[in-house]
């Protein structure tokens, strides 16, 4: 099945470069190539052992950032 989508110039010219640079014949070859490579990513779960299991999880997040950091 064939369908239409509107996208606005700069995406257009995005999809068009990653045409080319993916040596796609078609955009939809293109996206799909994009999507496949992203959909495959491992999952990070369990990555950080056990060393943070006996931790709290409330002094955990308070060393993930600095005050600079928020918002």
């Amino acid at each position: 099945m064939v369908t239409t989508i509107q996208v606005n110039e700069r995406t257009l010219l995005l999809l068009k470069k990653l045409k080319e640079e993916t040596q796609s014949d078609s955009y939809d070859e293109a996206i799909n190539k994009i999507a496949g490579k992203i959909a495959v990513k491992k999952s990070l779960a369990g990555f950080l052992g056990k060393y943070y299991k006996k931790q709290k999880l409330k002094d955990i997040v308070m060393d993930l950032r600095d005050k600079n950091d928020r918002y």
